[in-house]
């Protein structure tokens, strides 16, 4: 059996700045984006989610 290493979850969970308004009160929403070195992210501060290299 072959494990996804875009499912890991490694990266931060927390603290990414958000591209919108600067803020680091974020959390990952999910640890695969559309593409293997992106992840998914909400802000809580302005509420958008966005994508995140690495």
């Amino acid at each position: 059996m072959r494990f996804d290493p875009s499912t890991r979850g490694d990266g931060p969970e927390t603290g990414v700045e958000c591209p919108y308004c600067e803020s680091t009160n974020t959390v990952r929403d999910h640890p695969k984006g559309p593409g293997l070195c992106r992840s998914m992210h909400y802000c809580e501060e302005c509420e958008q989610p966005f994508e995140q290299f690495g």
